[in-house]
């Protein structure tokens, strides 16, 4: 597996994106899912990493959108056949280390109660729930998260 950071705008990623997108609009309301675009994913302020398997193709992503307060975490995804072998956890770790590296003082995310796997591993990581930041509503179908850098 080989975690990089790369553009958003490749087939194989914006399937992922596709894959996720269709994810989300089944557990959640559409006016719950506060999903970013590829205009907004190709902006200079965001980092965009892909994980790829041996052979290239993207089993999953993930962004870090920086402002001066806090990165938030967007767009995490990892493929159902590529789960259980720890590549979120990578992805994560890769999106803080370089967020932190460009002076990013916290991590921010919004995700939604309706995925235990994404909750445990956030808690796994050091994040714990919050409320709403920036210019998220308060939604009953958002977990708010938070955790300094280290």
């Amino acid at each position: 597996m080989k975690i990089a950071f790369e553009t958003p705008d490749q087939p194989d990623v914006l399937s992922l994106i596709a894959e996720l997108d269709a994810y989300q609009y089944a557990l959640y309301p559409p006016e719950s899912v506060y999903a970013l675009d590829l205009s907004a994913l190709s902006q200079d302020n965001v980092l965009f990493a892909v994980a790829r398997d041996g052979d290239g193709a993207a089993l999953g992503c993930g962004a870090i959108v920086l402002t001066p307060e806090f990165g938030e975490l967007k767009r995490m995804y990892v493929r159902p056949a590529a789960r259980g072998q720890g590549l979120a956890s990578h992805l994560l770790r890769a999106l803080e280390g370089e967020a932190a590296a460009r002076g990013c003082p916290r991590f921010v995310l919004e995700t939604g109660p309706l995925q235990p796997e994404a909750l445990a591993l956030y808690e796994r990581l050091g994040y714990a729930r919050c409320g709403p930041f920036g210019d998220y509503p308060d939604d009953p179908h958002s977990v708010f998260m938070q955790k300094a850098a280290a």
